[in-house]
């Protein structure tokens, strides 16, 4: 399953020996400029454009940040799938509220000093080990920081209107210091190393979970979370569904590769009166021959059972 906020696969760019392209300035009143996939290997004659808005650079050979001195205007910035090492050069972009450097060689997470408006920050697919430098940033709503080489969830105190936050495909062992982030609203922590689900507490504006690929074999510690829609916990060692009553909001619930056998679990969910997709397969029950059917019985909201539609008789299903 890919999760909202995850980036697609990365194009490959050209081979380095392959002649790259000069920028060229056409139009110096343009407010936006799409040079993806141009084999553009610097950054440079920029200064004409005073307008411009949004810069695409999507799928370069790029190795630096520069050349963006003059372009104060600018509200979004994307890098992303270039051979960036270091963030450098942003100081005179005050205005950008977009960042995109997802796809390049970035081992460390600097230079956004002056990047106060910035509300997105996508920084994924890196070599980024530590979490720092962006609790200054008081307009961030949005941090991509999946398949990097986090073990640590911290430095995030501050980031009070932060309402998504991407940590996947990282080496994260415990989830904590995350109290900071009351109007969390998604929180990605897929195919790490975590065993327990805790220090949630503060979080009572969440709405999607995906703890997906860890290592969890109870669902516990989610008191506060009566406002979540979207729960995942696929690919774990869970073998009994419970503490989920007081969601009632609930609509999407994911336990695909556990360990769930007991009909009971399922029949725990009838308070759960929204819930509208559920993913059992591959688990010990799902190997009844009536597994659909049986879930269908115990709980009439369901209108898909893993990648199958509900049909409106209530039983029958197709693909």
């Amino acid at each position: 399953m890919e999760h909202e906020g995850s980036p697609p696969p990365p194009v490959t760019p050209p081979p380095a020996d392959v002649d790259t392209q000069e920028i060229i300035i056409v139009n110096e009143n343009t407010e936006e400029l799409d040079l993806n996939h141009g084999r553009i290997g610097k950054i440079e004659n920029l200064e004409p454009l005073k307008n411009l808005e949004r810069l695409y650079l999507r799928w370069n050979l790029i190795k630096k940040i520069e050349g963006l001195d003059t372009l104060h205007t600018l509200v979004e910035l994307e890098l992303y799938d270039n051979q960036i090492v270091v963030i450098e050069n942003l100081d005179n972009l005050v205005n950008l509220e977009i960042l995109d450097l997802s796809f390049n060689r970035i081992k460390e997470i600097t230079g956004l000093g002056n990047l106060l408006k910035l509300k997105k920050l996508f920084l994924s697919s890196n070599k980024i080990n530590e979490i720092k430098n962006v609790n200054h940033l008081p307009k961030l709503e949005l941090l991509e920081l999946g398949d990097n080489r986090i073990r640590e969830i911290k430095n995030l105190s501050g980031l009070k209107t932060l309402k998504q936050l991407y940590l996947g495909k990282n080496k994260i062992t415990k989830i904590q210091n995350l109290e900071d982030l009351r109007d969390l609203e998604i929180l990605v922590l897929q195919s790490n190393r975590i065993t327990k689900i805790e220090n949630l507490q503060e979080l009572t504006e969440l709405e999607q979970l995906y703890i997906s690929e860890n290592g969890i074999s109870v669902i516990e510690n989610l008191d506060n979370q009566i406002k979540l829609q979207t729960l995942d916990l696929a690919m774990n060692r869970i073998t009994v569904i419970e503490n989920l009553r007081h969601m009632s909001d609930l609509e999407e619930l994911w336990l695909n590769d556990n360990q769930i056998s007991e009909w009971s679990s399922v029949e725990y969910l009838k308070d759960n009166k929204k819930i509208a997709t559920i993913y059992l397969e591959r688990n010990p029950l799902a190997s009844d021959p009536a597994y659909r059917r049986k879930l269908k019985l115990c709980l009439p909201s369901l209108q898909q059972i893993d990648a199958t539609l509900c049909r409106g008789d209530g039983f029958s299903l197709v693909a």
